[in-house]
């Protein structure tokens, strides 16, 4: 018989039971890289993220999860819902808690309601639903969001009485290209110039770049990343939600979907790099960090050895992150991303419904505007 249970941890499942779910083409639902933020101290009380996986059992069979925290602030979700929050506090309501599915502090699009092959998808996907809003009242929160879905799953939601957000990030398609050469020649002259011009300025450095995946990974280089980071969150004034311990865990665990791209000094120093995760057919840029400052280094490191990477292995996108319009004269195309809300309170869920349809016809004017200045020929 079918039931629904709530797991305040990704470990109490474990990761046999959650291998029946994993998503080959969305890593960051993997079980180790979930249960490398708990165990590295990513959530809790120190960021405001408190996991509540909902879970569909037939049995002791898993056939299906939510990936869930309870929020007690809008911190690492990269949906601004901060007016949102405003808005509530105005009104003397309460926006926090409040309940989030989502990859923390990880901007990338995949599926957070996840199935079991022998899974019944109505059925199942319907039970859960049910059990996250049997879990919203019981913990009477103000809402629920899904953030950075699928496309394919818009419909289920809409169906449990979402309400969906558009907002858009700048994403590189794979045009079939054999080579970075291929990509460059389908630019405008101006932009295809710009981007040869400076990746020739950084092979000028006294550095050397190299682009590291599975065994070619070691803890080592999670202890390296880290600096990178904590460098990276000391220039932003911003917060470290990730730790040492995170990072060494990603770096051996979940090697083989991981590619970091290193660059070292004429010393053999490393001084900066940029973390990707993949998956079968996407490639995922997540963070980047610089111990010494080199012209160009980050576009190099984070955006052209991510394209060359996805070229050779036959991906089809890359997704570089959130926000950065700078990523448009390099060939990155705006995308819209999709979420997913259910506000409880009546008045305060028309406001913002209002606010997401005025939002929605803005971006498909900022979207005309792009075509109009496209990068490609």
């Amino acid at each position: 018989m079918l039931r629904v249970q709530v797991f305040p941890s990704i470990q109490e499942i474990g990761s046999e039971a959650w291998s029946a779910l994993a998503d080959s083409e969305f890593p960051f639902s993997s079980y180790q890289f979930l249960a490398a933020l708990e165990s590295g101290d990513c959530l809790g009380a120190r960021t405001g993220w408190f996991p509540q996986f909902v879970v569909a059992l037939d049995g002791e069979q898993l056939l299906g999860s939510v990936i869930l925290y309870i929020k007690t602030n809008s911190y690492g979700e990269y949906i601004f819902d901060f007016p949102w929050a405003d808005a509530f506090e105005r009104s003397h309501l309460s926006y926090f808690p409040k309940l989030t599915s989502a990859i923390p502090f990880t901007p990338a699009t995949g599926p957070k309601l996840l199935l079991a092959k022998q899974a019944d998808p109505n059925e199942v996907t319907r039970l859960l639903q049910h059990g996250v809003d049997e879990l919203a009242s019981r913990l009477q929160v103000s809402s629920q969001h899904a953030l950075f879905l699928p496309a394919t799953q818009l419909r289920d939601y809409e169906q449990a009485g979402y309400f969906l957000r558009h907002t858009f990030q700048y994403h590189w398609l794979n045009d079939n290209y054999k080579s970075f050469a291929d990509f460059t020649a389908k630019l405008r002259g101006k932009r295809r110039k710009e981007i040869l011009r400076e990746r020739a300025k950084v092979r000028a450095l006294p550095i050397r770049i190299q682009r590291l995946t599975g065994d070619q990974l070691t803890s080592a280089h999670g202890d390296t990343f880290y600096d990178f980071y904590l460098r990276t969150i000391d220039k932003r004034n911003s917060f470290d939600y990730l730790t040492r311990a995170f990072f060494r865990t990603v770096f051996t665990e979940l090697r083989s979907r991981v590619m970091l791209v290193l660059a070292e000094d004429d010393q053999d120093r490393p001084v900066a790099g940029a973390l990707n995760f993949f998956g079968e057919q996407t490639l995922f840029g997540r963070n980047w960090g610089c111990l010494a400052e080199y012209k160009h280094l980050h576009f190099e490191l984070c955006y052209y050895q991510g394209i060359e990477f996805a070229i050779d292995r036959g991906l089809a996108r890359f997704e570089a992150g959130a926000q950065g319009e700078h990523k448009f004269q390099r060939g990155f195309l705006p995308a819209v991303t999709y979420s997913a809300h259910k506000i409880y309170h009546p008045q305060m869920s028309q406001a913002i419904r209002d606010h997401v349809t005025y939002e929605r016809a803005e971006i498909a004017r900022v979207f005309a505007e792009y075509e109009r200045q496209t990068p490609f020929k």
